[in-house]
């Protein structure tokens, strides 16, 4: 938000962006209206809250890119994120194993997520 010689009394204006979160936005401006006249927001629209799934996976996420950023292997991520049996296995079952594919798809995903992604958490579904 970005307000340009505000002034009290004054009506403000919004600029929405005709893009692919045009829905979003008027959403979010729409809340923020109610706020302003000193009314509840209301609910929030359909699909924005989390579903207890993306709020695991979403926590999974930054706990893989946390340990990946610190110099973890993908091995120990695994480990670490209870996927014990990672730790016994042979190299050539470890590099084909689903522990493995799943803590990649983490770190791969998380680190889209850190690079901009996260606004897809904003949208309207």
């Amino acid at each position: 938000m970005w307000l340009r010689e505000a002034t009290p009394g004054r009506p403000l204006a919004a600029v929405i962006p005709l893009d692919k979160d045009f829905l979003t936005r008027i959403a979010s401006l729409l809340r923020f209206h109610r706020r302003l006249l000193g009314r509840a927001a209301g609910p929030l629209p359909r699909g924005w809250p989390l579903t207890a799934y993306r709020l695991a996976r979403l926590d999974l996420m930054l706990r893989a890119l946390d340990l990946r950023n610190t110099g973890a292997t993908y091995r120990q991520i695994a480990t670490e994120l209870g996927r014990e049996d990672a730790a016994q296995l042979p190299a050539t079952e470890w590099k084909i194993s689903a522990a493995r594919s799943f803590v990649v798809r983490l770190v791969r995903d998380a680190t889209a997520f850190a690079s901009g992604d996260y606004r897809k958490l904003l949208r309207i579904r």
